[in-house]
């Protein structure tokens, strides 16, 4: 479990840290599949599946031209292999004739991840309809939903019979998300050869360089491919890319920070709340659990050097992880110098501790709370990310919420994004992923313009990963697992918390934040918390407990 921990990918988090650096435009890296047969070896559950390799690993991740090394189809339905990677600008033929794939519709489709019955009975409807436009009328698609071409098996014949230069006409005139849906399906119900031939379909239509969904859709695909081809640790260590040089990784991030409005929401909304806990403290004690660069306490030291009578004493603990200790390019020693000259600055007297480990094996006597100091505590999009009753009896995400509330804060900020991934089952989690991020791609991509090698590396290195982590891993090697706010507000309630309503004032800063951003992002104050939305979609919630 702690193993998994550690192969922590960028992610969200990563769009916290400042940019430092001017972006320089260098070589992607790519993953490349290379030559592979297989077999399947579908159990009763039809969660087994085996292949064998002259070459060892199907992945490889490297820095170097995605021009080779690829293995051509010899039949779409024998084999799942690609002859570009999703992860390369020449990733794949673009769609961008066909309007249903316009930066104007990628968002907002039937498939909302909803549990009604409507919703289920509109999405098995056009399932069947996909697979009647690929297979013809004649195709035995049974009332299950489940598309097996042959009751109690599948068989490679129906696939014999596609063809396939009649597909590619037929491709443009074909939903990207529909058939993303049917590739899923196909994965989820041990179908190798539907799902064999929908991926050979979804190459013709998917690329990192395309239009926000087609982004997307690379790299769940790639995500499908991972699911069928490997397990558990050996995805993660397999999609783990190489990673690149800190000030290259420092870009990417930075390119985020600037262009999506989620960190800067996250710590302006936590500031607000965190400044109005603590205005007659005389010494505060903040544990931040995902400190990055600590930019967040830049502005919080500021706005405390201000308060009337003076400012507090800060004792600032620092919770981090190799992903942004090598981001940073060096240990948290180098955040506890940058935000001990700010302090200093201000007039701020100011203490810095760190914990150099991963949330999940934090303790009591790591935080050193000393007597007298009122206790803050900050989870910004970091608790989804720790194990909880579904994956270790450990429990680490109670655990840590109730070790907190022993410590008796005078306020915790919580922030997450409004998504549920955590214990959903692979297809439902592939539909509520893909409803999620094709709402995050459309707002990178609103961001404004940036060069394509520049967004290919920032998305990949900061998102990508994410996704893939959702979509192939089980169990402990799947690190991203979301909830909605209302599963949080149960857990922190359990643990003896009460809510503190995040107010006007909270309200209003974010406001004069997203004012810098696209009109399409809006903040709503809801349930004592404030919601982060794209357009008609919560993105992220802000909320506080004490």
């Amino acid at each position: 479990m702690q193993t998994s921990q550690k192969h922590r990918s960028a992610g969200i988090h990563g769009f916290y840290h400042q940019p430092v650096q001017e972006i320089d435009p260098y070589g992607l890296s790519h993953i490349q599949i290379l030559d592979k047969n297989m077999y399947s070896d579908a159990g009763s559950q039809g969660t087994s599946i085996s292949f064998e390799t002259c070459l060892g690993q199907f992945f490889t991740l490297e820095s170097s031209s995605a021009t080779a090394g690829f293995v051509v189809y010899d039949s779409p339905a024998a084999s799942i292999s690609s002859n570009r990677s999703p992860f390369s600008s020449q990733g794949s033929h673009s769609c961008v004739s066909d309007p249903r794939h316009s930066p104007e519709n990628i968002y907002g489709s039937p498939f909302s991840g909803s549990s009604s019955a409507d919703d289920s009975n509109i999405l098995r409807q056009k399932l069947r309809e996909l697979e009647i436009s690929l297979l013809g009328p004649e195709s035995d698609i049974t009332d299950s939903g489940s598309f097996c071409f042959v009751s109690g098996g599948y068989q490679a014949e129906p696939y014999a019979s596609w063809d396939w230069n009649q597909m590619m006409e037929m491709i443009p005139r074909l939903d990207l998300k529909h058939v993303l849906l049917a590739c899923a399906d196909a994965v989820s119900n041990a179908d190798i050869q539907r799902a064999a031939g929908l991926m050979h379909v979804l190459d013709q239509m998917v690329s990192v360089s395309g239009e926000p969904l087609q982004r997307l859709g690379a790299y769940m695909l790639e995500g499908l491919r991972a699911r069928l081809e490997l397990s558990g640790s050996k995805i993660y260590r397999a999609l783990k890319c190489e990673a690149p040089i800190s000030s290259d990784l420092m870009t990417y991030m930075g390119i985020l920070y600037q262009i999506c409005p989620y960190w800067k929401f996250a710590y302006t909304s936590a500031n607000v709340v965190i400044r109005e806990a603590v205005e007659y403290e005389p010494r505060i004690h903040i544990i931040d659990f995902q400190i990055a660069q600590g930019s967040q306490w830049i502005l919080l030291i500021q706005m405390l050097a201000c308060r009337p009578g003076g400012p507090p004493a800060v004792h600032l603990t620092g919770v981090d992880d190799s992903q942004s200790a090598h981001a940073r390019g060096g240990g948290l020693d180098i955040v506890g110098q940058r935000l001990s000259k700010v302090a200093e600055s201000c007039n701020v007297p100011f203490e810095f501790h760190d914990v150099a480990m991963d949330g999940c094996e934090v303790q009591l006597e790591h935080l050193r709370v000393q007597p007298g100091e009122a206790v803050v505590v900050n989870f910004p999009y970091v608790l989804h990310h720790m194990p909880d009753e579904s994956v270790d009896t450990w429990n680490h995400r109670d655990r840590l919420i109730r070790m907190v509330k022993s410590l008796s804060p005078r306020i915790v900020t919580l922030v997450e994004q409004e998504s549920n991934t955590n214990t959903k089952p692979f297809f439902p989690r592939f539909i509520e992923t893909l409803d999620y991020y094709a709402a995050m791609f459309e707002s990178i991509a609103a961001g404004g313009s940036m060069d394509v090698k520049q967004r290919i590396n920032a998305e990949q290195q900061c998102v990508a990963r994410d996704i893939v982590n959702m979509i192939a891993c089980e169990e402990a090697e799947r690190v991203e697992r979301h909830e909605l706010l209302a599963k949080w507000r149960s857990r922190f309630t359990m643990a003896g918390f009460n809510q503190y309503p995040l107010g006007s004032s909270a309200t209003t800063a974010v406001k004069d934040l997203l004012k810098e951003y696209h009109r399409d992002y809006s903040v709503q104050e809801r349930d004592w918390a404030l919601y982060l939305r794209w357009r008609d979609r919560d993105m992220a919630t802000s909320s506080a407990w004490r």
